[in-house]
């Protein structure tokens, strides 16, 4: 659980992207967003979240790294506001794991 939390948190990616995903973690509503971006009809927990969001990111990263006209830099962003902040709640559901 804590690896994918620490993966989160050693992401280098472009300033530019991270400064607009933590803006837009402000709106972040995980029933209408993470079922959108994950197409699933109920909204997983947030390790799992994190999980098969890191792979979608990853993909991404590579995606425009490789300079593909595929690449969606909008689709970018709303997957790492999803990835900042399931990573969010699965350290806040850690943490208190921890002192329980």
């Amino acid at each position: 659980m804590h690896t994918d939390v620490r993966t989160v948190s050693t992401l280098k990616r472009p300033s530019l992207l991270i400064r607009a995903a933590r803006h837009g973690a402000i709106d972040y509503d995980r029933s209408r967003d993470l079922r959108r971006l994950m197409r699933t009809d109920k909204a997983p927990s947030p390790e799992r979240a994190v999980g098969a969001l890191l792979e979608q990111e990853q993909g991404l990263e590579e995606t425009r790294k490789s300079g593909d006209a595929t690449y969606s830099v909008i689709r970018h962003v709303e997957v790492m506001i999803a990835l900042l902040a399931e990573a969010r709640l699965l350290a806040r559901a850690t943490r208190l794991q921890l002192v329980k």
